[in-house]
């Protein structure tokens, strides 16, 4: 008698089969794990916008990927979407719960968006070096004295200026100075000033460039430097 004659032996073979199933299943699930942990750790985070500071760039709730290899290995560049750790009193305490089972899991290895009230987002303005002023006689942000034309930015009707307030800085080297698109409810760089940093954020506080809004799925986009907008600012520093 053969075995696939033998009683049993289908049986047999369709357990081994599930079996089998099983364990293929789990090592791609832990590769996944792994791999999303690796990218995480070293290369790209998830974060979830919580405030209406950057519209209509960046609206409540949507989420973002941040390359974190900006600026450890690639320099911050002026109208990066940046990520970074309060530098000190920038945001107010909340009591939030901590992310619970499941989610906590999904958050460590980097597939679930981080919402933890520790992080900011705004746009770099200004990099190290640069001046910065507001306003000119047509109320527009200047950097290096070339003012800035800004598309991206959201002012109330009535209102015509790029700054609410009048404000001349220059940022210390390896720092940035930062705002949110959204002008006039934004508490940016312009309404830290009073803080330790001065309103100024240490490039060593910055997680990452935010390079494109996966999240909700009708307003995926990618995220990069406004085009023409801080043209002939460098070479007006040098």
């Amino acid at each position: 008698m053969s075995e696939s004659d033998t009683p049993g032996a289908p049986r047999r073979s369709r357990r081994s089969g599930l079996l089998g199933f099983l364990r293929d299943l789990i090592v791609i699930l832990l590769v996944a794990f792994l791999v999303s942990f690796l990218l995480k750790t070293f290369l790209v985070r998830s974060f979830y916008i919580p405030s209406v500071s950057m519209e209509q760039t960046l609206k409540v709730n949507d989420r973002i990927l941040v390359n974190q290899l900006v600026p450890q290995l690639v320099p911050v560049q002026r109208g990066d979407v940046v990520v970074f750790k309060d530098p000190g009193g920038w945001l107010l305490p909340r009591s939030a719960e901590p992310p619970q089972g499941f989610e906590k899991v999904l958050q460590a290895v980097g597939l679930a968006a981080d919402t933890s009230h520790e992080y900011v987002v705004k746009r770099v303005i200004g990099i190290g070096g640069d001046r910065v002023q507001c306003c000119d006689a047509e109320g527009r942000v200047t950097v290096n004295g070339i003012p800035l034309d800004e598309p991206y930015i959201v002012i109330p009707p009535g209102e015509e200026r790029a700054s609410k307030i009048d404000f001349d800085v220059t940022v210390p080297e390896d720092s940035v100075w930062v705002m949110g698109d959204n002008r006039y409810q934004s508490k940016d760089s312009r309404y830290n000033q009073e803080q330790p940093g001065k309103g100024f954020v240490p490039e060593s506080e910055i997680v990452g460039r935010a390079f494109v809004l996966n999240w909700p799925l009708n307003r995926f986009t990618w995220l990069g430097t406004p085009e023409g907008t801080f043209t002939g600012v460098e070479e007006a520093r040098q």
